[in-house]
């Protein structure tokens, strides 16, 4: 027995992921009604989507500037765009805003894991072993491992909770904007000035 998918569950469906609407119809139908079932799988549908776009070139987009109340910290960032549309957009430039607002709050030191140079890793592999030394190597292995994630939300920007809505990460942010956007975008690179730092 199939649900009837009302203009109101589609309605509030997108309002709470920002999805198209033929895509809230298509996930209450396929989850049978069910609003959180629905929700999973327009969010795998957006991380399919953004993969997809992953290798576009991105030439275009924004320089976004930050300088916190009080002018003790600021931000210069470089998020990228497929096109000048987009990098003019109000959506995208309010995106560019929040991960400028972000840099401020969480200090990142890289935008990416991959950013994050093996001395540094090794370090923290070192230290984190260190810390659990006598146990079974079996579980030093998933304790350091663990340290690590943790590590890696702490000093990559993609990996940290985005400071708005703290169940989800900058990753997942980005995610959904590419998704809602329909362009690839990528956060190129960021500096943060401390006063005094």
């Amino acid at each position: 027995m199939s649900i009837v998918i009302s203009a109101q569950m589609v309605s509030d469906l997108r309002e709470k992921t920002g999805a198209g609407l033929l895509d809230c119809k298509k996930a209450l139908t396929e989850s049978n009604g069910n609003t959180e079932e629905a929700i999973t799988i327009l969010r795998k549908k957006g991380a399919a989507s953004a993969a997809k776009k992953a290798d576009r070139a991105t030439k275009e987009g924004l320089i976004e500037s930050y300088i916190h109340v009080g002018g003790k910290v600021g931000v210069l960032l470089e998020v990228n765009c497929e096109t000048d549309f987009v990098g003019r957009n109000e959506e995208f430039k309010a995106f560019c805003k929040d991960v400028c607002l972000q840099i401020a709050a969480a200090n990142p030191s890289y935008v990416s894991r991959e950013e994050v140079p093996e001395a540094d890793l090794a370090k923290e592999r070192e230290i984190a072993a260190a810390q659990v030394l006598g146990k079974p190597p079996a579980a030093v292995q998933k304790i350091v491992e663990g340290k690590l994630e943790k590590f890696y939300s702490t000093v990559c920007l993609l990996d940290q909770p985005f400071v708005k809505l703290p169940e989800k990460t900058v990753k997942e942010m980005l995610t959904e904007k590419i998704t809602k956007i329909g362009e690839n975008i990528q956060i190129r690179r960021f500096t943060r000035y401390q006063l005094g730092a």
